[in-house]
């Protein structure tokens, strides 16, 4: 029972998640003049970018054997995100990440980035609100249950857009989801930032890639052996806007009994907070003691939550595959590219499977449930199977799913149609007027 009262609110359009698609997607939508709120659980927008502190935009340069200059490849609203987080001095000039780049965000600057856009545009804002419910009537779903702090939100919406990165609202709703591959998901991690960093001398030694060399695994590999517990070798540290600062992407956290941890288990979810909390620990430790520049280093924290790569899948009218995305597929009603590898995370060395001079494109039918109407999709959980997540997941490709999706909710708002009957061409054509280059 919840005895305090409840509001109804009436919008076009309802944003779940404010991650990087759930921002693209209100923004988009709103900017088009579609009535929109957007319901966060935290009070800041950011989802794995800021949370989780994942801390860079991944996918937006092309892939190559021997890189000597980023080539960017991704374009459209992730633009206008980029000069939102340039204007505040939040975003580093594209880093070495293998045979690619990225670039190293502050997350402050990604907030206040995401305030900005969200408010210039229109959108309504409920932070510190989460969805526990939706309307459905048969196969329609009108919009969801908010709780708040001052009492439930009756939330009626012509569309609505799952952008939980959990396909929370698909669940809910009954609608077909899966996890992983046979259950097993790649494992979270809790990322953490590093201060007192001589970078200078750290760069010197380990060089500018932000995969760290097998030097640094072969000395977590023998610390390892002296009685530090360091469960993944291959680890990943990125210089920050920040002075003296790392970004350190290093921990792999598997449950007690040995499962990759779920985090829509709640007991999984809560397991891996306390143990992604003691891995930071331990691994600072580490490089506190055995790498060069490190030596006067501490935690400056670790992220708000442990960092989700994986969960629960939608079931769409179409499915990216596996193959997809190593043969660099293009589809006629692709609505957004990646030329990110896979980044598999399952064991001490992580595996990842680089796409070279090309890219793949994810269609339409990705982000539409197989059954089910007034629902849309986007995010991590995006119809796509196990390997293919690991490349599809990621920062870049998530602002290009949030774009398509607050496209298709504004023609489908404009011409009174479902969003399933919206040909994927259509959507790829008005992302190229607003600035997608699908095409180039």
């Amino acid at each position: 029972m919840d005895a305090r009262p409840s509001r109804r609110v009436d919008v076009d359009l309802l944003v779940v998640g404010g991650g990087a698609t759930g921002v693209a997607a209100a923004t988009t939508a709103a900017r088009a003049g579609l009535k929109t709120l957007l319901v966060e659980r935290y009070g800041f927008c950011g989802g794995g970018a800021v949370a989780g502190l994942s801390g860079t935009i991944c996918g937006l340069y092309e892939a190559e054997a021997s890189p000597t200059r980023p080539k960017q490849l991704v374009h459209g609203f992730v633009d206008d995100f980029i000069a939102a987080m340039e204007q505040r001095g939040g975003l580093a000039a594209p880093v070495l990440y293998g045979k690619t780049w990225t670039r190293v965000h502050e997350p402050l600057a990604w907030r206040e980035s995401a305030d900005a856009l969200l408010v210039d545009a229109g959108v309504q804002l409920a932070y510190h609100a989460l969805a526990i419910g939706v309307h459905r009537d048969g196969d329609a779903i009108g919009g969801a249950t908010v709780w708040t702090k001052g009492g439930l939100l009756d939330v009626r919406a012509g569309l609505t857009i799952d952008a939980s990165g959990d396909a929370d609202l698909v669940a809910m709703a009954g609608l077909e989801t899966w996890c992983g591959a046979d259950g097993t998901v790649q494992n979270p991690t809790m990322i953490f930032r590093l201060q007192g960093v001589d970078t200078a001398r750290f760069k010197a030694a380990y060089g500018s890639d932000t995969i760290m060399p097998p030097q640094v695994s072969a000395l977590i590999a023998e610390a390892a052996e002296a009685g530090y517990a360091l469960p993944r070798q291959k680890i990943w540290l990125f210089e920050t806007t920040r002075p003296g600062e790392l970004l350190c992407n290093c921990t792999r956290v598997r449950g007690a009994d040995g499962r990759e941890l779920n985090t829509v288990i709640a007991a999984d979810f809560t397991e891996a907070e306390v143990e992604g909390r003691r891995q930071a620990r331990e691994y600072a430790r580490f490089f506190k003691d055995r790498l060069a520049g490190c030596e006067a280093s501490w935690i400056n924290d670790t992220a708000v939550q442990v960092g989700v790569r994986q969960t629960r899948q939608g079931k769409g009218v179409a499915m990216l595959r596996n193959a997809d995305v190593v043969a660099g597929s293009k589809f006629a009603d692709g609505v957004a590219r990646s030329p990110w590898p896979i980044e598999l995370h399952a064991g001490a060395r992580p595996r990842v499977e680089w796409l070279l001079n090309d890219w793949y494109e994810v269609p339409w039918g990705c982000f539409v449930p197989a059954r089910g109407e007034g629902l849309l999709f986007g995010g991590r959980c995006l119809s796509a199977e196990h390997e293919a997540v690991a490349s599809a997941r990621v920062t870049a490709q998530c602002f290009s799913y949030g774009q398509a999706l607050g496209v298709a909710a504004t023609l489908a708002a404009r011409e009174r149609v479902a969003p399933r009957d919206i040909p994927g061409r259509t959507i790829r054509e008005a992302l190229n007027r607003q600035g997608a280059r699908l095409d180039d």
